[in-house]
């Protein structure tokens, strides 16, 4: 997954190879799953689901989480849930009685199906934009199958079908799925390989490539986009990626993208084992995002940590290894923007710079590590663990991390080896093998086994630890340095949250800032200041005020109403860049042409 907004987001990732650790599959009969989209203008999926005889009392579940790391009980949204059994396809049906177990599973009676088909229905509402969401309504729909189909935790390896009926007219099927044997039907061996293919309904349009032995699908629904241009970003990308990883991992992969003004705010990425699907504003950003995810039909849902294997759908699933998941994965995102051309070499300095600012700026990478991030990855839901004081992001820090293990690798080998070389060997080792990471441990080992060196001090500081990054010890490898500039900027001494009907929520009350002195607190609720009304874009007025300035704040506090007036503060505002050093040795050029290019000597 990758960003949106001004904090990263985390998509949740389907097991794909961790079928094996589930046991051999059962010799079973399908199961099977309707989904009607005929009340789309009421956001409402139909579902029926078709089980198979068995011996064993059955137990339905709905997953708690999926598309993101956050437990998000999708069963509350759930209707008119309902089971019954019939004999055969064209018998009667008589009603069967469940029993909830908890807030997302219940059984079925005893003996119910040991000769009959049971059926669970319900209908369940989604109209959230993707692509971490499922959606319903007018325009299309977009499914992410976890999120509408329930499952049968002891029956997850047998084969399933899923078919979409009531299909509006004009509208057709897009998924990177194998087709079922029904019209607008889809199949997959295990419950998990289906609810990793998303499904697109609509009137969207689309266009097929080959490129590096594989064949791709686009499917753009859009209100405004360049063909010519998305293809051509699309083929730098896939042909890097794929060169560099040494051929591709399928033999056909799929990209669904939403792209207009209609799209979720800052857009964002979901990775699939062979597809993604993106949200963005414009082709531009679009093709930034695929960068990252395509990278990830490597790394994270090939090249995985065993902490994420087998996925369990029904409560978190903490990992340390999120920081190289996910934080690598940009790394190489920037990459294949940079040595596919894309970017020019100030847009990839720019945008490494931008990264080490962004962690700068976080006092909290004082104390927080990235694995301590990837740890807390299920915490992101909640706005205070945002806060620059609270956290800081596995996606950034990660990033950064993983430029510095590229440049220390081809320090100590005399440009020989590099990280692709360490992402090559655990594609071997683990992927290929159908095998997974211990976390930071065996990611430790890959590059101490690539580099011949012993890189125990890095992980220590800089991925267990919070030791700060002396980046130019880093940089100076490849001939570059950083340079800081400082300005001076307002500071209000607080974040004031978003405009609601009742005010402004107050957080991030600075210790020592003059809102402080003056009385302000932590949680109250600003509803009006200068004879302007909180809620009415009070917060764009706040931004905009200077340093020196006096602001004068009605706030709420429980049911008592305070003035609290404070002259506008300032603070030291830092701005990153990277430098070329002048005279650069023979050595430090060729690693930076390595790092620009993605060569070894």
């Amino acid at each position: 997954m990758i960003l949106s907004g001004s904090r990263f987001r985390f998509a949740f990732v389907c097991a794909l190879l961790g079928i094996a650790l589930l046991g051999s599959r059962p010799a079973q009969a399908t199961i099977r799953y309707r989904v009607s989209l005929a009340h789309n203008e009421d956001h409402l999926f139909q579902v029926e689901m078709d089980i198979p005889p068995a011996n064993n009392p059955i137990v339905v579940a709905m997953p708690a989480w999926n598309a993101l790391y956050q437990v998000r009980d999708f069963t509350y949204r759930i209707r008119d849930l309902k089971a019954a059994a019939r004999a055969s396809a064209n018998s009667a049906e008589s009603e069967l009685a469940l029993t909830p177990l908890d807030k997302q599973t219940w059984q079925l009676p005893a003996g119910a199906s040991s000769s009959a088909t049971d059926v669970v229905r319900y209908t369940i509402a989604w109209d959230d934009p993707g692509p971490f969401n499922s959606q319903l309504n007018a325009h299309h729909a977009f499914v992410n199958l976890a999120e509408i189909l329930m499952y049968i935790p002891d029956r997850r390896r047998e084969d399933t079908e899923v078919i979409f009926t009531d299909i509006p007219s004009g509208w057709k099927l897009a998924a990177e799925l194998p087709a079922g044997p029904d019209a607008n039907s889809f199949k997959a061996d295990t419950y998990d390989l289906l609810v990793d293919g998303p499904v697109e309904a609509g009137k969207f349009a689309g266009f097929d490539f080959d490129n590096e032995g594989a064949h791709f699908r686009v499917v753009v629904d859009a209100t405004e986009w360049n063909k010519g241009r998305l293809e051509d970003f699309l083929r730098h990308i896939t042909k890097y990626e794929i060169t560099l990883m040494q051929g591709a991992p399928f033999k056909e992969y799929a990209f669904f993208f939403h792209i207009g003004s209609y799209t979720d705010v800052g857009g964002g990425g979901m990775e699939h084992a062979n597809c993604t699907a993106i949200s963005a504003s414009s082709v531009e950003s679009a093709a930034s995002i695929a960068a990252h995810e395509f990278f990830h039909a490597w790394n994270v849902k090939r090249i995985r940590p065993q902490s994420l294997q087998p996925v369990d759908y029904s409560k978190e699933q903490p990992t340390r290894a999120l920081w190289f998941a996910e934080g690598v994965t940009s790394t190489y995102g920037a990459y294949a923007l940079e040595r596919s051309g894309l970017w020019t070499k100030s847009q990839f300095y720019d945008d490494l710079a931008s990264q080490i600012s962004e962690l700068q700026s976080r006092p909290a990478h004082k104390w927080q590590s990235v694995e301590e991030s990837s740890l807390d990855a299920w915490l992101e839901k909640y706005d205070a663990y945002n806060s620059p004081d609270r956290s800081i992001s596995y996606y950034n820090k990660g990033q950064i991390d993983g430029v510095l293990l590229d440049l220390a690798i081809r320090d100590a080998t005399d440009n020989r080896k590099s990280l692709d070389d360490v992402l090559r060997a655990m594609n071997a080792e683990y992927a290929k093998a159908g095998k997974f990471y211990n976390d930071s441990v065996d990611i430790r080992g890959a590059v101490e086994e690539v580099s011949g060196k012993n890189f125990e001090d890095f992980f220590h500081r800089f991925v267990a630890g919070t030791d700060e990054i002396p980046y130019d010890d880093f940089l100076a490898s490849a001939g570059w340095k950083l340079r800081i500039d400082t300005t001076r900027a307002p500071d209000l001494g607080f974040w004031p949250g978003e405009e609601t009907s009742k005010g402004i929520g107050v957080s991030d009350l600075e210790a020592g800032s003059a809102a402080e002195a003056a009385g302000l607190r932590n949680g109250d609720t600003i509803i009006a200041g200068r004879d302007k009304a909180a809620h009415r874009d009070f917060s764009s007025f706040l931004r905009t005020r200077a340093a020196g300035d006096p602001l004068t704040l009605r706030v709420r506090r429980g049911g008592q109403e305070l003035e609290i007036s404070f002259l506008v503060g300032s603070r030291e505002d830092q701005h990153y860049s990277i430098e070329e050093i002048p005279h650069a040795s023979e050595k430090q050029r060729r690693i930076r042409e390595g790092i620009l290019h993605g060569t070894t000597n």
